[in-house]
């Protein structure tokens, strides 16, 4: 399984991506995967290999605070590392690895933890200096077996570089089809190497994103210090998914400024969110969400003079968007052929790889029959 950070579900087409498209064509595509709210990387990653939602599996957002953890932030490798943030789930090259299989892992968000004590057989830590050719070039030696003679049953392997430029330039500018065509190059060397070596009709290729990406116009932020005073209430998480928690003593000033419809965002105690989301539970969800409208930001006032006046992109918007709609794509001899799939939620993909793989899959969020028309045996 490999997810290409940040690519919308609508923009794979064979301008930009002709080996996404012979997948498409050879296999399964859906026209759109609902991602888990909030629509983020780190969190929607987890989902997709645990089958849980953010709110169950612990990785809330991508920044984070917890009473016995500290803050987590994904630039902080030593956050990343640590298994405690990530064992509210068991991702499946650890499930993998239980039930006496080998897994590997290039990078996939929670795989530089050893959950549960364990790490896939063969992982890499996150290193953008690495190139996508040197990536796949690695996944095709596991496929053959390297470097132990043993075959992974599970691979996954990241790509993020339509993600970055998509937040720099936003997803309808040439730079984010440019690192679309970059991934795609990185996918046609990798399926053209498996079919030389005999590995692409044994094996099931899955393709995910975490997210889409939407537009943010030049100057469509908000300053975090203008939504409620930081004595008042503190920053938890900035972006499209804000959190609050209010100091000690402030709680009903703190409501006052946030609840309720604001220009470009509204707010809620996180016992009152939506259902739909199926968030607010878990104790590292801050008191007060804050959700952004589509194409605003929301950011500490020296980040935001500090910015470029200038179109952008972000996601972490509401999930049933159309600009939130992630990537799936399923080639191989469980998959049909040329079949289209309606939309579905990415808490979804996690009982289809447990079914694929052949063990038994830990309790999770997924609907184990919705991908069952993508099989050649139900």
């Amino acid at each position: 399984m490999i997810s290409i950070d940040g690519l919308r579900a609508d923009r794979v087409d064979e301008h930009n991506s002709p080996n996404l498209m012979r997948l498409v064509r050879e296999g399964v595509r859906s026209i759109g995967m609902r991602p888990s709210y909030p629509s983020l990387t780190f969190p929607n990653h987890y989902t997709l290999v645990t089958g849980l939602r953010p709110d169950h599996h612990g990785l809330v957002h991508n920044a984070m605070q917890a009473d016995d953890l500290g803050t987590f932030r994904i630039a902080d490798r030593d956050a990343v590392q640590n298994p405690r943030w990530w064992e509210g789930g068991e991702p499946i090259w650890v499930s993998v690895r239980k039930a006496g299989l080998k897994s590997a892992t290039w990078s996939w968000p929670g795989s530089e933890a050893p959950v549960h004590g364990l790490h896939a057989n063969e992982w890499r830590v996150y290193d953008e200096k690495v190139p996508l050719a040197t990536r796949m070039g690695e996944v095709q030696g596991w496929l053959r077996g390297a470097p132990d003679g043993i075959k992974p049953r599970f691979i996954a392997a990241y790509m993020e570089q339509v993600d970055k430029a998509g937040h720099h330039y936003g997803p309808d500018s040439p730079e984010y089809a440019a690192a679309i065509r970059e991934v795609d190059t990185a996918i046609g060397q990798l399926i053209n190497g498996m079919a030389n070596d005999g590995t692409l009709d044994t094996t099931n290729l899955i393709i995910v994103s975490d997210h889409g990406m939407a537009t943010v116009p030049a100057g469509n932020a908000v300053a975090v210090e203008d939504m409620a005073a930081i004595d008042v209430a503190k920053v938890i998480s900035t972006g499209q998914s804000v959190g609050f928690n209010p100091q000690p003593g402030r709680q009903a000033e703190a409501e006052k400024a946030l609840l309720g419809r604001h220009d470009h965002y509204q707010c809620w105690n996180k016992a009152q969110l939506p259902t739909r989301w199926h968030y607010g539970s878990n104790p590292r969800v801050p008191a007060i969400i804050c959700q952004m409208d589509e194409g605003w930001d929301a950011l500490p006032r020296e980040v935001i003079e500090k910015r470029p006046a200038a179109t952008r992109g972000s996601h972490g918007y509401d999930p049933a968007l159309p600009s939130m709609q992630a990537t799936f794509i399923a080639r191989g001899p469980a998959f049909v052929r040329g079949k289209q799939l309606g939309a579905f939620d990415n808490v979804d993909v996690y009982p289809l790889l447990t079914r694929l793989i052949g063990i038994p899959a830990q309790p999770n969020d997924g609907n184990p029959h919705t991908l069952d028309q993508a099989l050649r045996k139900p």
